[in-house]
């Protein structure tokens, strides 16, 4: 079974004006499926206002569909008794670690989420090591989060997820506000989470360097799936990529170009040693 499996989702925003009447409705989801398997890593790319956002709120049900329907772990997130379990099955970790962390000790922000639910004491101080290690911040747990890094407080984020023993983790740009070292620290931590714990993955994001990686790749635009394939498939196709306002990785943008200038290169390098082999061979 797919732990998550929308069906032709559809979601609509209405504005109002100062009265509250509707003046108008913008559709941010257009009939999207998407289908992930457990313990895939899943990435979901596009432009500001594609919808990519909506979509990830909708996997958590912070938001639920105007139409179509979309399953977590085999519940429907339409239904307010499934909320609860849909919150436990799937975590999200959100674009600025500061809104998600809430205490002033690092150890004590992570055993949050597992105490709101009810897990044991001595339960909840294993599970805050356990986490805390896996994203390799247990040296810092007694630390006050405002003395650490961007990188290092979206690792303690994703182990506050992690703690909650969550299936399937959401990263919803997650490192949209980091430095380009930041951003490789958690989506290195993001694939040993998926690779040595099997948890589920869904990245979402707009930086085409982090998905080089994954098992699968959606590209959406103007709230539609408008292209999906492994990243190679993807890649592979730069122009149609460029149709719906999205860059290439800089080693794959290099590769086509050269291929276009009549350099023997095949198209969908992911790489730099890569492309160096080819050229070499």
């Amino acid at each position: 079974m797919n732990i998550i499996d929308a069906r032709k989702l559809v979601h609509e925003y209405f504005r109002r004006d100062e009265e509250g009447n509707v003046e108008g409705v913008s559709v941010a989801l257009d009939g999207v499926d998407l289908k992930v398997k457990a313990g895939q890593f899943i990435s979901v790319l596009g432009h500001n206002g594609s919808g990519k956002s909506t979509l990830a709120k909708h996997i958590n049900a912070l938001l639920t569909p105007s139409d179509g329907t979309i399953y977590v772990d085999g519940k429907n997130t339409a239904e307010p008794e499934n909320t609860y379990d849909i919150r436990q099955t799937a975590g999200m970790v959100f674009q600025n670690p500061d809104n998600q962390i809430i205490a002033s000790i690092v150890e004590e922000d992570v055993g949050f989420g597992p105490e709101n639910m009810g897990v044991p004491t001595d339960e909840i101080w294993e599970r805050v090591e356990n986490a805390l290690k896996s994203v390799q911040m247990w040296k810092y747990r007694t630390h006050s989060p405002n003395r650490l890094s961007g990188g290092q407080k979206q690792r303690v984020a994703i182990a506050g997820v992690m703690a909650m023993q969550p299936k399937c983790i959401i990263l919803d740009e997650p490192t949209a506000m980091l430095d380009p070292d930041g951003r490789k620290e958690v989506i290195r931590v993001a694939h040993e989470l998926n690779q040595k714990k099997n948890i589920t993955v869904i990245l979402i994001t707009h930086y085409m360097e982090e998905v080089v990686d994954s098992d699968y790749v959606y590209v959406m635009d103007k709230g539609k799936i408008v292209m999906e394939g492994v990243p190679r498939d993807i890649f592979s196709r730069v122009d149609e990529l460029k149709s719906h306002r999205m860059d290439v990785p800089q080693i794959t943008l290099l590769a086509h170009e050269l291929k276009r200038s009549g350099v023997p290169v095949p198209e969908g390098i992911l790489h730099r040693k890569e492309l160096i082999n080819v050229l070499n061979s």
